[in-house]
């Protein structure tokens, strides 16, 4: 007798009536087993109960009943094409009624005859186009019929008798992973009933409650990968138990020049008991542009000193690394601490002298790009590892700088808002912080969404705010002319810009062609006012400190994602003057348009986040499909958000508890974390 578990994992051929030719079709579709097939869900459903007319939506699928109420007219527009038109009476609507190429229906349909149509409806002209029409009331019609993906000889009615016959013949050895206790506790029904209504499914009601119990299980699984990697990422990376003396910790925070805000406050009290724990932190520090990241950054610094150890930063570019090192210097020179700046523009004599300190420990803080993860350079005690902008370095440039120290706390750090959801999917195995409020007295950018045809009042305008002796940034969504797409590209822009003003400015450009050096020559030069306009692409979007500039124009601001357009936003107003931020663009789609109403509306980066992910979907939220976001068969992290954050509990509940290791119940989920490689390590980077 074969495990139960193994029966699934038969070939397709096992079940009877799939023969090697239709199994053949189904390997192309990835379909080889029994379980495969059970899991090919349907991508969507069609809706056959019958639909009030004034509850019917334009341009969607109704069934409606009606009585015949005119002689069916059929018309011949070429040898096999024909359209078939009568009107019926709905209720008290009369509607017309449009049959493509079914000319025999003329002779079924008799005045007053009572009809079933399923069609699209044409709120507007009051019409049905009809799929599907059945003489007289159906009978025990189903509610709801699933549709599947399919290939070759393989059809929509022969993938539902497929699934059928595997059902019927193998429903039974489907085993539920699940432990009693959460069935009873979320009241979900069990796996076998789950599969065969997701597939057959009686009512909406029924589909329901099998979509979120499958939902559920796929999110627990998935959260029980990501909490046990973090289990066992602490438990096997012991990490260094700081030890510092708190009020010299609160001395440093009450001597800074301004005070932190709660969500400031919050952080520093999840960071110092990482630092302060046995185990290595692995913390997501997330924050606003000028949310305060870098003081929560410094606090973490000082404290690791005061324990005795070195702190490295590390970030994307060298103009960042600058201007972070002077941040830092600020802020930790004063308590004694030497803040050091190390970049591939170090060279010669001064890195070798920078080398041999760091190395003797006579350098507490450093500040560099990936010139840190260089082999020559060592550290006497690295204690923690800061990197911001992290999705901007590769897994290994991280790993090699965590490994210029013991075990060393890392803490990554954003400035890219990330959605919740995403958050505790994409980085689940980390813990994650959340700098949601903002210091007091920074002045909100105010933003406008302007046509194109407004363009030459926002010339005055930039004029203007550079007479003032300010700055300003003008975005583009390409570099040269693209035949495909109308939009405006920087070098145009540019050239429009110059012969506009006439030498009156310094006009600056920007774009992703130009070599790592010029990129760092023109922001510098714009950091020191010697370019009074920048025009550029996005390569701007990251971290770089002007408060000088106060004006932010973004030409198709409808190309872009609203994450993507408050990074960029996100640029300006980082002075005391009033900053703006103009959206130019004649969107034609209602998502552009709402996009850019969002944009005027709130300032919050989560908040926009928020609807990115709703307007564009985890895959597109990162800009690549490669951002290691899992795919889910049936689960959408954003609509079923909620079922996300159970699960993720329940798997954090189940991973810290002994019962989970050792209790039978569990088997069956230990098995799984056993497979997928977690608990041997298999997974760590």
């Amino acid at each position: 007798m074969k495990n139960v578990s193994d029966i699934l994992q038969q070939a397709v051929t096992a079940v009877k009536g799939i023969g090697e030719e239709t199994a053949a079709t189904l390997h192309e579709m990835g379909i080889d087993t029994i379980e495969q097939l059970l899991y090919h869900f349907p991508f969507r459903y069609e809706d056959y109960r019958i639909c009030p007319l004034e509850e019917a939506k334009h341009d969607e699928k109704v069934t409606i009943v009606g009585k015949v109420y005119s002689e069916p007219v059929l018309t011949y527009y070429s040898r096999k094409k024909s359209r078939l038109t009568f009107r019926v009476l709905v209720d008290r609507f009369l509607v017309t009624a449009v049959c493509f190429n079914q000319p025999y229906l003329k002779k079924k349909l008799a005045l007053h005859e009572t009809v079933t149509m399923t069609g699209k409806w044409d709120k507007h002209r009051q019409t049905i186009t009809v799929q599907h029409l059945h003489v007289g009331e159906m009978k025990q019609q189903k509610e709801i019929e699933p549709i599947y993906s399919t290939r070759g000889n393989v059809t929509v009615k022969g993938m539902r008798r497929l699934i059928a016959l595997a059902l019927q013949q193998y429903g039974d050895a489907i085993v539920d992973p699940l432990p009693s206790e959460l069935l009873q506790a979320y009241r979900l029904i069990s796996k076998r009933d789950a599969i065969r209504a997701i597939h057959m499914p009686l009512s909406h009601e029924q589909l329901k409650q099998a979509r979120r119990r499958l939902v559920y299980e796929e999110f627990l699984l998935f959260q029980l990968k990501m909490q046990a990697l973090k289990k066992y990422r602490r438990e096997q990376s012991p990490g260094i138990a700081h030890c510092f003396s708190n009020e010299q910790l609160q001395t440093f925070i009450q001597s800074l020049p301004f005070p932190l805000t709660n969500a400031q406050q919050r952080v520093v009290r999840e960071i110092v008991q990482d630092l302060t724990s046995p185990y290595r932190m692995n913390r997501l520090l997330q924050g606003d542009v000028g949310s305060g990241k870098t003081v929560v950054a410094a606090i973490a610094l000082y404290a690791v000193h005061l324990s005795g150890y070195q702190g490295a930063l590390m970030v994307p570019t060298e103009i960042l690394a600058e201007q972070h090192a002077e941040s830092l210097r600020a802020l930790l020179e004063p308590m004694g601490i030497d803040v050091r700046l190390l970049t591939s523009s170090v060279k010669g004599k001064r890195r070798k002298q920078l080398l041999e300190q760091l190395a003797a420990g006579e350098v507490h803080v450093v500040v560099g790009t990936h010139a840190l993860i260089q082999d020559d350079v060592n550290f006497a005690k690295l204690g923690a590892v800061i990197t911001d902008e992290q999705h901007r370095f590769g897994v290994e440039q991280r790993r090699i700088l965590r490994e210029k120290g013991q075990s060393p706390d890392v803490l990554f750090m954003t400035a890219t808002p990330i959605p919740r959801t995403l958050a505790i999917t994409a980085f689940g195995e980390m813990d994650v912080s959340i700098i949601d409020e903002m210091p007091k007295g920074r002045k909100k950018i105010e933003t406008y969404w302007v046509k194109h045809d407004m363009l030459e009042r926002v010339f005055q305008f930039i004029a203007k705010q550079v007479d003032a002796g300010h700055q300003a940034y003008v975005i583009c969504p390409l570099i040269e002319e693209s035949e495909k797409l109308d939009v405006q590209n920087a070098i145009d822009v540019h050239a429009m810009l110059t012969h506009y003003y006439k030498g009156r400015y310094r006009i600056g450009l920007m774009h992703g062609r130009l070599s790592s050096e010029e990129k760092e020559e023109v922001m510098r030069a714009f950091s020191a006012n010697d370019i009074h306009i920048l025009v550029s692409t996005t390569v701007v979007e990251v971290g770089v400190n002007v408060p000088n500039a106060t004006v932010m124009v973004i030409y198709d601001a409808d190309r872009f994602g609203l994450a993507q357009l408050h990074q960029l936003r996100g640029r300006v107003g980082r002075g005391q003057a009033q900053s703006y931020c103009i959206l130019v663009a004649d969107p034609k789609s209602e998502t552009g348009k709402e996009r850019m109403r969002i944009m005027t509306e709130t300032n919050d980066g989560f908040v926009l986040s928020e609807k990115d992910l709703e307007l564009r979907g985890p895959g597109d939220f990162f800009g690549t499909k490669q951002s290691g976001m899992p795919e889910f068969r049936l689960g959408d992290i954003v609509h079923d958000y909620r079922i996300l954050e159970v699960a993720r509990q329940d798997a954090a509940r189940l991973v810290d508890s002994q019962a989970f290791w050792h209790e039978d119940k569990y088997a069956f989920l230990r098995d799984y974390l056993q497979q997928s490689g977690i608990l041997n390590g298999e997974k760590l980077d």
